[in-house]
């Protein structure tokens, strides 16, 4: 399995501060907010990982991050995403990489406490379509919201004014090699992009669409509000949202960076 983490758009929510960098390359407590979703995918067992980004400062991520060897990476992927077109518009520039692999996709502004490797592991294990994330939420108005009959989700709605459930769908997707299809057969959205959520409804439709309720605290760091939020989420939580392996002079391979499903 291959990891895609999209790291894109122009951040328009937290200006002035990304009028000089991407969103995603600003602080979140002591490491800059792209360095969590990596390490999401570490401790999941996934070491081949993709970082779509945009902008004028995408060759940052590069002086950054390098080739991946501060998280036990032999190398890193990158590919750049011209104007603001959505996330599966920014997700459909990662086919090449995919190459038909099962791929975990990580919006590059959301962050967890625990880790999903359960719920990639189970998603190895499925025959065929995608795989969702839940989180019981306060305020489901502000995301795409599940609305499930028993164990099944049978629909997801994009910030609905009068939601469904409070349960939403959290910035962590996984899918097989048809999502390049779907994406190709979308239309933009009044918003004038392609929606990850039409996607995922394409998968319910079609019966392959599974889901898992997260452990753990989840924030997303869009807003200067949830950017706080996650600033005292992760301070609270310290070195191990990490891995215990988080050091003064970087991130070193773990166990749990090399185990589970590839």
């Amino acid at each position: 399995m291959k990891g895609v983490i999209l790291a894109g758009g122009l951040g328009t929510r937290l200006l002035p501060l990304t009028r000089v960098t991407n969103k995603h390359l600003l602080p979140v407590y002591d490491r800059p907010m792209i360095y969590y979703p990596i390490q999401c995918l570490v401790n999941a067992g996934i070491e081949d990982i993709m970082v779509v980004t945009g902008g004028n400062d995408a060759g940052d991520f590069l002086t950054l991050l390098g080739n991946g060897k501060e998280f036990g990476l032999r190398d890193l992927h990158y590919t750049y995403q011209e104007g603001e077109g959505g996330i599966a518009d920014a997700l459909r520039l990662a086919e090449n990489f995919a190459d038909g692999d099962k791929i975990v996709v990580v919006l590059g502004d959301n962050i967890i406490e625990k880790t999903i490797k359960q719920a990639v592991g189970e998603f190895f294990t499925q025959q065929r379509g995608a795989k969702i994330l839940l989180k019981e939420v306060p305020d489901p108005e502000r995301f795409g919201v599940a609305e499930l009959n028993g164990e099944n989700v049978i629909g997801i709605e994009e910030k609905p004014k009068k939601p469904k459930s409070n349960l939403a769908v959290i910035g962590i997707y996984m899918y097989d090699r048809q999502v390049f299809e779907f994406i190709r057969g979308l239309k933009p959205s009044e918003r004038g992009e392609l929606e990850i959520t039409d996607v995922n409804n394409f998968y319910i439709e079609q019966g392959t669409l599974t889901h898992s309720t997260l452990d753990g605290w989840w924030s997303d760091a869009g807003t200067f509000s949830s950017l706080d939020r996650t600033w005292r989420l992760v301070a609270d939580s310290g070195a191990n949202l990490v891995g215990d392996n988080a050091k003064a002079d970087g991130v070193e391979k773990s166990a749990a960076s090399v185990t589970g499903p590839k």
